[in-house]
């Protein structure tokens, strides 16, 4: 139960970062106004994403029906999954919470708007990474810890299984 009462803690606050900053951008740029943070680097620039990452599927005539399902699937698949976590496994609690909580603020933005509000402009040069949220942050954050989480998981399981080989 406390694993609930802590998702739900992280994903409160994430929750409300993520919709007050679409909420501000929304009320204070029009949309594709720019505004540089970090000249030459960083900028806010009010964007609307249809589609999922790099705009996949955004011409598609399911996509929102698609998106939100696949959205719900996946954080039906967190909570089941976190009820499975080891006590031992903190960070993988706290990665999927991340995952769980970004998941839930870009499906709240398809189902009122039918797309997501992206305004995180990061660039180098000519080169643009897409325009993103603070919802995708917490995923791709999220992710990330996954991958860390496995990553020492292999490894003590490998140190461990030598461990017992060795007579």
């Amino acid at each position: 139960m406390k694993r609930y009462y802590t998702l739900s803690t992280i994903s409160l606050v994430l929750l409300i970062l993520d919709q007050a900053s679409k909420l501000y951008v929304d009320a204070n740029f029009r949309l594709h106004e720019t505004v540089p943070v970090i000249r030459g680097f960083f900028h806010l620039t009010y964007v609307r994403n249809k589609g999922a990452a790099f705009g996949i599927l955004s011409d598609n005539a399911i996509r929102i029906p698609f998106f939100i399902t696949v959205s719900i699937i996946a954080m039906l698949g967190i909570l089941w999954y976190i009820k499975r976590l080891r006590e031992d496994q903190k960070l993988a609690f706290f990665a999927l919470s991340l995952v769980f909580s970004g998941a839930f603020g870009n499906l709240i933005d398809r189902i009122r708007l039918g797309e997501v509000i992206d305004f995180l402009d990061v660039f180098w040069q000519r080169y643009h990474w897409p325009a993103f949220n603070v919802a995708d942050s917490a995923i791709t954050i999220g992710v990330t810890l996954l991958f860390i989480e496995m990553w020492r998981e292999d490894r003590n399981k490998s140190k461990t299984e030598k461990k017992e080989a060795v007579p």
